[in-house]
């Protein structure tokens, strides 16, 4: 009897022993299924980014594409384009057009989606017309704002000669004072959509007790707004405001159709001059340059925005 539970013993003992290969297999299953996101990345974002950073430091023109010959230059590249004056002015143009465009569509955008979070007649359907500015191809919209805004025969000068406001017109896109404002505003007209019905969907994810409980404690609409509506809105408002900065600080479409970057180089930002180095003058190392100063911005914003709203989250602000 001894002998035969002892003989057994070994027999449960390796059974039940974990199998060594079993958790290297299993790894290996998981990076497999990693492994086509991982060559796409590496293909269709990778590739192009480190093409575009040795492209900076080489004398690439359009010989080199039948000649295969691009020398490398060192920093001759970045020194010209950081001597040169329209840099600075793009930059700071992007800046501004930038900030100005994420302040209104952001503004207007939550105004709407708190709007429209309350129920009424037709707000299906007019949800549906604001959308259209975001459905409607850029170049379309910026071409038929340059007929509206066009001193002489705008539709919005002769509105406004009509009622006695500005006699000789207001110049929107031929002034330098005046065209960035107009390419900031018409782009604000062009975001809203897209905020609004982020937000909108932001809103209907906050339960309705919250502000019911705020209301029984004697909050005010305003308070219930900034201690309920905008904490639980914050990552909402994270995803809206950085990619609103990433496709605001390179847009390039909506300023070639609207001024051409001008006039007098009023409208010009990163995006277009990399348009103008690249594509006008052919020097595509300095365009590459521009270009990187774009990819740098987009990444530092992104990650001290995210950093900052995590560490939020941290502290239970």
């Amino acid at each position: 009897m001894t002998t035969a539970v002892s003989a057994a013993a070994p027999v449960k003992s390796a059974a039940a022993a974990p199998k060594g290969p079993r958790p290297n297999r299993h790894s290996a299953l998981r990076w497999l299924f990693v492994l086509p996101a991982l060559l796409y990345m590496a293909l269709f974002f990778g590739y192009p980014l480190v093409r575009n950073i040795v492209m900076s430091f080489q004398h690439y023109t359009p010989t080199t594409y039948f000649t295969g010959e691009a020398p490398f230059n060192g920093l001759d590249n970045w020194r010209a384009v950081f001597s040169n004056e329209l840099f600075a002015d793009s930059l700071w143009h992007t800046a501004v057009f930038t900030v100005g465009s994420l302040i209104g569509q952001f503004t207007i955008g939550l105004a709407l989606a708190v709007f429209f979070s309350r129920r009424f007649r037709l707000s299906g359907l007019v949800r549906a017309v604001l959308l259209l500015p975001w459905l409607v191809p850029m170049v379309v919209s910026a071409v038929v704002w340059r007929r509206v805004l066009d001193q002489d025969h705008g539709v919005l000068n002769t509105a406004l000669r009509a009622i006695g406001l500005a006699d000789g017109g207001v110049p929107w896109l031929s002034s330098p004072g005046v065209a960035l404002l107009s390419a900031i505003l018409v782009n604000i007209w062009i975001g809203i959509p897209f905020n609004m019905v982020i937000l909108y969907g932001g809103l209907q994810e906050i339960p309705r007790q919250l502000y019911e409980a705020a209301s029984l404690d004697g909050a005010s609409p305003w308070r219930a707004f900034r201690s309920v509506t905008l904490p639980l809105l914050r990552p909402v408002i994270t995803v809206v405001l950085v990619l609103g900065f990433m496709s605001t600080v390179k847009i390039l479409d909506l300023i070639l159709a609207l001024t051409s970057g001008g006039p007098a180089d009023a409208t010009q930002t990163l995006g277009t001059v990399t348009y103008q180095l690249s594509f006008l003058q052919l020097d595509f190392g300095q365009g590459a340059v521009v270009g990187n100063v774009l990819i740098l911005i987009s990444a530092v914003f992104a990650v001290l925005y995210l950093r900052a709203n995590r560490s939020d989250f941290g502290t239970g602000k």
